[in-house]
């Protein structure tokens, strides 16, 4: 990767990592499912009425409104509803990598070269340093819930590489508007809505910075990276999203940070740095799967 897209992949990891402090703040206030409808109805209103529709199958962008917007930010949030601390669950959801070079072997047929396997593995390592330290403090299903976030973001950033939107914000502004009608509705008979009534400023502020900033900026940034490089080259960074997010969880919630994890963390940076300081520039794919039906029908 170039200079620019590595930092905008850091930027990324930034944003999502201080997500989860805010995560916390905004499940404080609203039920999981409905907080999930509000970020993508945020996302999505007034934007939709300006961006235009993109040039793009109407089944991606169904397909990934469901399972990136509604499957995966559903189990993320009652996850860490259930008790997945914010650190942890910054964590844990990045075994997406994991599941993301995984289907993109399989489907997309892309084979990650020996140097990212090591990276990866190494920076896995950390991450797995960093769980072992945690120890399983948390209830078992918000673990497990997690883990099914992170299979479904897997699922959606091959859902992305077949798409390739050219416009990745107005891809995400139609991804949002698909997932809040089936948000809204998932959350209508399921939870009690009545925090609509008792919306205050810590609130709107955790929905606007969900919404805009890591929903729209960081995933229509994301996207493209996803549409210049592989996906087993992208995915990686997002095992910086752990770091950022435990270092946010101990400035902001006062969540604990060991030494074990500072270390491990150096792990992680290490295993994204392998690739580059061994002089490995990522090719860009220039054959990628034909979408099953043209594409903006």
């Amino acid at each position: 990767m170039s200079p620019r897209h590595v930092l905008l992949a850091v930027l990324v990891a930034a944003i999502w990592g201080f997500n989860f402090v805010v995560l916390k703040v905004g499940l404080d206030e609203f039920p999981p499912i409905l907080f999930s409808a509000l970020r993508f109805l945020a996302a999505a209103v007034p934007a939709i009425f300006f961006v235009g529709r993109p040039s793009v199958a109407w089944r991606w962008i169904i397909a990934v409104g469901l399972v990136l917007g509604v499957a995966k930010f559903s189990f993320l949030f009652v996850g860490l509803k259930v008790g997945m601390p914010a650190g942890l669950g910054s964590l844990v959801l990045q075994s997406q990598v994991i599941f993301t070079t995984a289907f993109a072997a399989v489907v997309l047929h892309e084979r990650p070269r020996p140097v990212q396997v090591t990276g990866i593995a190494l920076a896995i390592g950390g991450i797995g340093l960093i769980a072992w330290d945690y120890g399983i403090s948390s209830p078992l299903l918000g673990f497990a819930l997690v883990v099914i976030a992170a299979a479904c973001w897997g699922v959606s950033n091959v859902l992305m590489r077949y798409a390739r939107p050219t416009d990745t914000l107005r891809f995400m502004v139609w991804v949002s508007a698909v997932a809040v009608l089936p948000l809204f509705g998932l959350s209508a008979l399921t939870e009690d809505m009545s925090a609509l009534g008792r919306l205050d400023w810590s609130g709107a502020a955790s929905v606007g910075y969900v919404a805009w900033i890591s929903t729209l900026l960081g995933f229509g940034i994301w996207g493209f990276l996803l549409r210049q490089y592989e996906s087993s080259v992208v995915a990686p960074y997002s095992l910086l999203v752990p770091v950022f997010g435990i270092f946010s969880a101990w400035a902001f919630l006062g969540e604990d940070l060991s030494a074990v994890q500072l270390a491990a963390g150096g792990l992680v940076l290490a295993g994204l740095a392998i690739p580059q300081l061994l002089g490995r520039r990522a090719a860009r794919t220039e054959v990628l799967p034909e979408p099953l039906v043209p594409a903006g029908r």
